[in-house]
């Protein structure tokens, strides 16, 4: 194990920063980091408390730092639940780990589960399992976009890792997403409907009245 975060650990970043330089305004154009939920971002079995927070804040220009960093606890496996405030269409994951024995090596997808735990994402079929490689770039993931064109809510179950069994902490270092958003349908109905009656309320303005909706008062103020 020792060896797993020493290598993670003494990766140094300024080269990649450089390399990696020309790719910010595409991966900005198409992020749903604004569109996260951070407060309410879960994450069972982290060794420390919402490190699996802290790794989803990290921005794109943050992305080859190693700290924070995510590590699981008492086995290999780590699950995360991820809200969007919008509607999602997910086109990516976007990971970095490292290349040593404790990056996670699969990935199960799952959508819409308000209140995932491990017993369930056992017993559940993901939606999709993806195969990750060992690597200290940012892995770029997609993801079939015909599967996720209405996520609120994103599960995220690392289910092991390159170890083979002989590695029981799996670190991540950084996750994000790419894709397109739709606000939920019920927010530009609350505008609307707090927006209609204004007229009504304001009935000491009777011409004003009368001119907005002929339909509202009748005859004016004095009912």
């Amino acid at each position: 194990m020792s060896h797993c975060h020493g290598e993670h650990a003494g990766h140094g970043h300024g080269d990649d920063e450089h390399d990696h330089s020309d790719d910010i305004t595409p991966a900005l154009q198409s992020s749903l980091y604004e569109q996260i939920n951070f407060d309410e971002i879960t994450t069972l079995n982290e060794s420390r408390r919402d490190s699996g927070k802290a790794v989803v804040k990290k921005t794109w220009a943050e992305r080859l730092d190693t700290e924070p960093e995510l590590e699981s606890d008492a086995d290999e496996q780590l699950l995360m639940t991820v809200p969007f405030t919008a509607q999602v269409k997910l086109h990516s994951i976007l990971l970095r780990t490292s290349p040593a024995a404790c990056a996670p090596r699969t990935l199960h997808l799952y959508i819409n589960r308000a209140d995932l735990d491990f017993a369930a994402a056992e017993e559940l079929e993901p939606v999709q399992k993806l195969g990750l490689s060992l690597t200290t770039e940012v892995q770029e993931i997609p993801v079939k976009r015909a599967l996720f064109g209405k996520v609120q809510r994103l599960g995220l179950f690392f289910v092991d890792n390159f170890g083979g069994g002989d590695e029981e902490v799996s670190r991540v270092s950084y996750v994000g997403f790419k894709g397109e958003w739709t606000r939920l349908g019920r927010a530009p109905t609350n505008i609307l409907y707090e927006a209609a009656p204004q007229p009504g309320d304001h009935k000491v303005k009777g011409a004003s009245v009368s001119e907005m909706g002929s339909g509202i008062g009748g005859s004016g103020p004095g009912a």
